[in-house]
């Protein structure tokens, strides 16, 4: 037990903020895992009769303008946003993580090649290129992840670069260069763990702007195809018929605002407990 809480999960289970988060998280998981055993409806079962019904105990957080269930479409949404939200992450920091660790070790010509990469996918505004993607690509939960990755790979390829960069002419480095060590060694061995730590702090925090940025899709429409449960969709209906539903669009927003909280709140609680200068300041 002594052992435990020096750990980066004992120190994550002492701090208050990060037991706030991993609660959030989960139970934003567990609902979206376990969305068939909770729901109360079919989230595509239309029931005209009951349009715009006000939350009860019947409907929890009301209907839509089809009389469909607010909480088992939210509940579904849920998988669409954690799917798109991980896999894209994923992909996009692996892709950052490699091409990251090349700039900042690799030749100089390599390294400004890249980074010019990097700032071009980055000056370019995303809503723009989900539009032009749209037009080229069927509209689904491929073309958003594509869109997510292409915007998002070169934010994990500059920090990461950063790192190397500040690792590369460190003095252990440059004694294992000496001593004869090997390029996979140096860095599998010394680069790619000091560099993990800022890598999983941006991708905690990353990850809530992914799930906004498919809801933000949705709402605009070039997301997933028409009728797909989705936040995005649960606001676009609620700002479509704010008249009628005000609470559409309130129960629309509350999953992107704890899903915001939860993530935003763990990255915060991860630097902490990885970032060696805030440690000591305790």
């Amino acid at each position: 037990m002594t052992a435990f809480k020096y750990t980066l999960a004992g120190r994550l289970m002492a701090d208050p903020l990060a037991v706030m988060a991993l609660l959030i998280i989960a139970t934003l998981v567990g609902m979206a895992v376990f969305a068939d055993l909770i729901a109360q409806h079919d989230p595509d079962a239309m029931n005209i009769a009951d349009r715009f019904a006000a939350p009860s105990a019947e409907y929890w957080l009301g209907t839509d303008n089809l009389g469909r269930d607010t909480f088992s479409r939210l509940l579904q949404g849920g998988r669409i946003a954690l799917t798109v939200g991980l896999t894209a992450v994923g992909i996009a920091g692996t892709i950052g993580l490699v091409l990251g660790m090349v700039a900042g070790f690799g030749p100089r010509w390599l390294d400004n090649a890249l980074l010019f990469i990097f700032d071009t996918l980055r000056a370019y505004p995303t809503i723009i290129l989900a539009l032009a993607l749209a037009a080229l690509m069927p509209r689904g939960l491929i073309t958003v992840i594509v869109v997510v990755v292409l915007t998002s790979f070169s934010e994990y390829g500059r920090v990461v670069r950063t790192q190397t960069l500040s690792l590369k002419h460190s003095e252990f480095i440059l004694a294992e260069r000496a001593m004869g060590a090997s390029f996979g060694r140096i860095v599998f061995h010394h680069i790619l763990p000091n560099v993990l730590g800022p890598f999983f702090i941006l991708a905690a925090m990353n990850l809530p702007v992914v799930i906004t940025i498919e809801a933000g899709m949705s709402f605009l429409g070039v997301g997933v195809p028409p009728g797909t449960p989705s936040w995005g969709t649960t606001l676009k209906d609620g700002f479509d018929h704010i008249r009628q539903t005000p609470w559409l669009i309130v129960a629309g927003g509350l999953p992107l605002i704890l899903v915001t909280l939860g993530f935003t709140f763990l990255g915060e609680a991860l630097r902490d407990q990885l970032d060696p200068k805030l440690r000591k300041s305790r």
